[in-house]
């Protein structure tokens, strides 16, 4: 067996599974067991105004990201796993994960525009500009 890329590509997302299974899973008993809300939905590090309120989302998240992390480890070191299966299991455990505590912190995060922009931008109907009374 020679030595290329893509078995150290592969050797690298084997051995990256363990760090990530044990952070994912630290961080899901540390919000659920511990009410510990400071990883909860962070935005440039900084939580949001309410993270008990996204801390059950984050935590759902974070729980089946580390147990399908842990799954897919458990499964190819007891050679249940074929390679392809493992390798996308993997892959879209981690792309996963990535978006929906993305979307999650976003959604945890309102949007700071200016006035004229959020006026714009605002769900509720504003009514034309001739019946207003902005005086």
């Amino acid at each position: 067996m020679a030595f290329n890329v893509h078995i150290a590509m592969t050797w690298i997302l084997f051995l990256a599974l363990f760090p990530m299974a044990f952070i994912w899973l630290r961080r899901a008993w540390r919000i659920a067991i511990n009410k510990d809300f400071s990883e909860v939905a962070l935005k440039h590090g900084e939580s949001p105004a309410n993270p008990e309120k996204y801390a059950p989302y984050e935590a759902v998240i974070n729980l089946v990201a580390g147990s399908v992390a842990l799954a897919v480890i458990g499964g190819v070191l007891a050679g249940e796993l074929a390679y392809d299966s493992w390798i996308a299991i993997a892959g879209s455990t981690i792309w996963c994960k990535i978006f929906l505590s993305f979307a999650l912190s976003r959604q945890a995060h309102p949007m700071n525009l200016p006035g004229f922009m959020q006026r714009r931008i605002s769900l509720r109907p504003q009514p034309p500009a001739a019946e207003r009374d902005d005086k």
